[in-house]
């Protein structure tokens, strides 16, 4: 098998491990003894957790979950919403209200199941009263271009809403259990969707501190309700959540193992660097273009052949004169321009299937990606210092396209060393 075909058979297997079914069958939880249940969530694997759910669960059951356009399924009972993400749309507005609703009617003797993973922030927005959906969007656009972590934008995006920061559970009388599938870089279930029915203890002061520490030029207007103490979320010891529980049923750490154990079958040794890189991606492609040209050149820290693995969540962070492409792409560009010459091939995808906003999950890249850009009369680093990843691998036919895959526990890399 060629290695570009090894490297997509570790993503699929990374993906099949993050597949909802069997998370949710071992966290199902106990159904009400006369109440109801009522399904919640977000994400843009929301709607692939709600049908395993629904096929799952030994009761009449309804409710509604938001995912992104193109990311719906069937389902028999609970109603999918279609929404914009990652810069939120007035159909999100209408979702994060129809949940509020819902969960707002239920008592004591109900049950709520709350489904959410990567992109709920996005596909809730419900800004604070006074607000409209042109300051939530102004706020997404700012977090995004900042270059900041996922859990960062997801700290300050908590304080400014009515519906995360466990403001969604706090809304309700019922019991709520909450099904996790994470994309965080170690795997904060508060940070989840800005957890909007998981609070954490950060505060809006916190939110603030990050605000200045990566420099997220943030609206006035949102600002100033940063500093108001409207921006408090509710604290993880309130009495509200008192009977309420969550899991983790999938994550970026289960999926590399499950790619590691994979490899072996394909004569590679698996090592995993680890399951929560962040940081600027073509940084982080440095180092592990360091990693494996050390392999390649000198046998150390492992022996080829060898497949280096790594998840977690990079970033990218914008300008003006920003082209096409995701942090994935940019990535993998950073590191062909890294490894040029060496018998290196690496992927590096998003496990949603989307990197960015494009229609790739991400890209290849070799030894030789750099000489065949430049035959197609494209400067890599021109490319690099542009963010236009994606214009380059499509001109050389290297780019990764798998469609939606129903789950997302966020960036897998890949790279095989001969």
């Amino acid at each position: 098998m060629h290695d570009r075909e090894v490297l997509a058979d570790l993503f699929r297997a990374a993906v099949a491990a993050a597949d909802p079914l069997e998370g949710i069958r071992r966290h199902l939880p106990q159904a009400p003894e006369k109440g109801r249940t009522v399904v919640i969530g977000a994400g843009k694997g929301a709607a692939q957790m709600a049908a395993a759910l629904e096929s799952l669960w030994p009761r009449p059951l309804s409710g509604t979950v938001v995912t992104r356009y193109g990311y719906g399924c069937q389902t028999r009972n609970i109603r999918i919403i279609e929404a914009a993400h990652p810069v939120p749309d007035e159909a999100g507005i209408a979702g994060a209200a129809e949940l509020l609703r819902e969960v707002r009617e239920l008592n004591a003797d109900d049950l709520v199941i709350a489904l959410i993973c990567g992109g709920a922030s996005a596909l809730l927005p419900a800004p604070p009263a006074g607000f409209e959906l042109t300051d939530e969007v102004a706020l997404n656009e700012s977090l995004l271009a900042s270059g900041a972590p996922i859990g960062v934008m997801n700290t300050i995006r908590k304080h400014f809403s009515t519906v995360k920061g466990g403001r969604l559970a706090a809304a309700t009388r019922a019991r709520v259990v909450t099904l996790i599938v994470s994309d965080i870089p170690g795997d904060n279930p508060a940070l989840v969707g800005s957890g909007p029915t998981v609070p954490d203890p950060s505060t809006r002061e916190h939110a603030l501190n990050l605000v200045t520490q990566y420099r997220v030029q943030l609206p006035e207007a949102v600002l100033r309700h940063l500093h108001s103490s409207s921006a408090d979320a509710p604290h993880s010891d309130d009495p509200a959540f008192d009977r309420n529980k969550h899991h983790v049923i999938a994550s970026a750490g289960l999926s590399l193992e499950a790619a590691a154990s994979l490899a072996g079958k394909h004569g590679l040794q698996a090592h995993i660097l680890s399951d929560s890189v962040e940081g600027e991606a073509r940084d982080v492609a440095l180092v592990h273009a360091a990693v494996a040209r050390e392999v390649a050149s000198r046998g150390r820290p492992f022996q080829a052949p060898a497949v280096l693995l790594s998840g977690g969540e990079t970033t990218v962070t914008l300008d003006k004169q920003s082209g096409r492409g995701g942090r994935n792409a940019e990535f993998a560009l950073a590191l062909a321009l890294a490894v040029d010459g060496y018998e290196v091939m690496a992927l590096a995808a998003d496990t949603d299937g989307i990197d960015g906003t494009g229609d790739n999950a991400g890209a290849f890249c070799d030894g030789t990606t750099i000489r065949r850009l430049r035959a197609s009369g494209i400067d890599g680093r021109t490319l690099l210092s542009r963010h236009d990843s994606y214009s380059g691998f499509e001109a050389i036919g290297d780019l990764f396209f798998t469609g939606p895959t129903g789950t997302n526990v966020n960036d897998f890399r890949a790279i095989i060393i001969r």
